[in-house]
């Protein structure tokens, strides 16, 4: 293991925001998350594991320990229309490599960035498809005895971007199996990926540093605003909830700016870094969303990105 001081945390981020680790070091395997644990405790530091970093946003004074980011971990296409990923695999990568083989299920995934190991953690989704909805077992490993153990779906505990490894921290996720349909053609699989992403495009161009959605759709049960957003829309509430962009949107913050941290024009629910954004720009403009939203239509948004190195903050 290469263990290095010092080292920029926002090249690692969507974002691009974040100030340095003390210590940083890239692990593969239990193996190496093993002996990065031990050296942490060596030198009394508190540990910080995350992979494609686009769910993340890390505090201006960077994180004061060991910040270990998963790499690799393989991938393999199996028998029966199973196929696994290591954690630290983007899921880019499993998309495609399920699409090649003709294996369907994660097409609507198509566009989100991140790993394997993220998305499975926050069981992220879209268009419909949650990739909980394909897992066959997990593998992690728990951080205080150093094993490591194979969860089944259940065992899982999946739900609304948020599963059994989100509420336990001490368990990281090292890699997934995911039981698909093969349909023996990887070019309409390519076609459907394809028309996701630029669905993708058209809600939001891609190309922009952020975290993607900041908040959650929260469960509103207000008949009132869930007909306005009826009206609005043309649609009808998924599962109790109302898109946090559209609640963003109702109270006019639309193109609201911090520093240099904005609330999308084309998405609300996106906050972006256009340039040199400090993460205090992007927490001031999100308490300022989150209050607002609460005020006007009395709704609390929870944020999705995870936050560090901001202490009890």
């Amino acid at each position: 293991m290469t263990f290095r001081s010092h080292v920029p945390l926002a090249q690692y981020t969507t974002f691009r925001i974040g100030g340095k680790a003390s210590l940083f070091a890239e692990a593969a395997n239990a193996i190496d998350l093993a002996e990065c644990y031990e050296r942490a405790a060596q030198d009394n530091l508190p540990v910080f594991v995350f992979s494609g970093g686009s769910n993340v946003l890390f505090s201006d004074n960077g994180f004061p320990g060991l910040v270990v980011r998963l790499i690799d971990g393989g991938m393999h296409v199996g028998d029966n229309g199973r196929i696994s990923a290591g954690a630290g695999r983007s899921l880019a990568e499993l998309v495609s490599s399920a699409g090649e083989a003709g294996l369907s299920g994660l097409e609507n995934l198509a566009g989100i960035p991140g790993s394997v190991g993220g998305a499975v953690r926050g069981n992220a989704g879209a268009f419909g498809t949650e990739i909980g909805d394909r897992v066959l077992s997990v593998k992690a490993f728990h951080i205080e005895s150093g094993m490591v153990k194979e969860y089944t779906r259940a065992e899982c505990g999946f739900e609304y971007r948020d599963s059994f490894f989100k509420q336990h921290p001490k368990y990281i996720v090292l890699s997934a199996e995911f039981r698909l349909t093969p349909s023996a053609d990887p070019e309409r699989l390519f076609e459907k990926a394809q028309e996701i992403r630029d669905l993708r495009e058209e809600k939001h161009p891609q190309d922009v540093f952020s975290a993607g959605s900041f908040f959650m759709n929260p469960i509103v049960r207000d008949e009132k605003l869930r007909d306005e957003f009826r009206k609005d829309s043309g649609k009808e509430p998924k599962d109790d909830k109302l898109p946090a962009g559209w609640l963003i949107d109702q109270v006019g913050l639309r193109g609201k700016t911090i520093g240099h941290a904005k609330v999308s024009e084309a998405h609300p629910n996106y906050l972006i870094n256009t340039g040199g954004a400090t993460a205090e720009d992007v927490l001031t403009l999100a308490s300022i969303v989150k209050q607002k939203v609460r005020d006007e239509v009395g709704v609390m948004l929870t944020q999705e990105v995870q936050l560090v190195g901001f202490g009890k903050a």
